[in-house]
């Protein structure tokens, strides 16, 4: 397990709070326009009503991170969501249906990190580059990289948590975020959960994901197993937008999920 003594201490992020009442929402903008509504979200993710919760989970991808877009609310939400990890509210439920990860709101939040981080990874970087679209020409963007060190803290805090779904959410944010320099030393601690836990998920998108992180590492990958058949289910308009979220499912083809 990583050393979490080298790591920004929690308390190095803004109490949930503060981000909520320190933040010019109104100034900022989302997928639909100003953001003063994402207060309002941000609160409901851990309203003791879980329809509630649910619809506030959609609402931050839909409209906070849209299309896997990062936006300038994109940012404060983040610092708010990594500071809500440690709440014991975020073990409550939320809605799922059939094509949803399993696990608590812990572990879909983690896995909206995750989704952010995906953004500003060495790759998305580069492709940026070659497209015209650099990173540094995107202010969410920059925001978000330069916070990758308080988001690796937050979330690798659960990369040994009981609950395996939880676990399995917490490494799978760790890896894009590995890709910081300050953090990415941690990449050799990571290795065996990486490989153990993530490489023999029954989720074949964490399989996936678990052999491609070991592979850029230059790590052993044999004997892990991901996609069995990639054409088994293939519908593109079945996925709804914020499914996205997870690696593997953007393309909306996929093995049939195993629950």
């Amino acid at each position: 397990m990583t050393d979490t003594h080298e790591l920004p201490p929690h308390d190095a992020l803004p109490a949930p709070h503060e981000t909520l009442a320190q933040t010019n929402w109104a100034d900022l903008e989302h997928a639909y326009g100003p953001a003063d509504d994402v207060p309002k979200m941000l609160v409901a993710l851990l309203d003791t009503n879980q329809a509630v919760r649910t619809k506030a989970l959609d609402r931050i991808h839909q409209v906070v991170h849209h299309q896997n877009t990062l936006y300038e609310a994109t940012v404060p939400a983040a610092l708010y969501v990594a500071a809500i990890l440690p709440d014991p509210r975020t073990t409550w439920s939320v809605d799922k249906d059939h094509r949803s990860f399993p696990g608590n709101m812990r572990a879909e939040l983690l896995g909206w990190i995750n989704s952010i981080a995906n953004e500003v990874t060495d790759v998305a970087e580069a492709n940026g580059i070659k497209h015209g679209f650099p990173l540094d020409d995107h202010p969410p963007a920059v925001a978000v990289r330069d916070m990758r060190p308080l988001l690796f803290s937050a979330a690798v805090a659960y990369a040994d948590d009981d609950d395996r779904d939880v676990r399995e959410a917490a490494i799978a944010a760790c890896i894009p975020l590995l890709d910081d320099p300050q953090v990415r030393h941690h990449r050799a601690a990571l290795v065996p959960l990486v490989r153990e836990i993530l490489g023999t998920s029954e989720l074949w998108q964490y399989r996936e994901r678990a052999i491609d992180a070991l592979d850029a590492w230059g790590e052993d990958s044999t004997g892990l197993e991901g996609q069995r058949d990639p054409f088994w289910f293939c519908n593109p308009t079945s996925v709804p937008d914020h499914r996205t979220r997870y690696p593997g499912a953007d393309a909306g083809c996929s093995e049939e999920p195993p629950f």
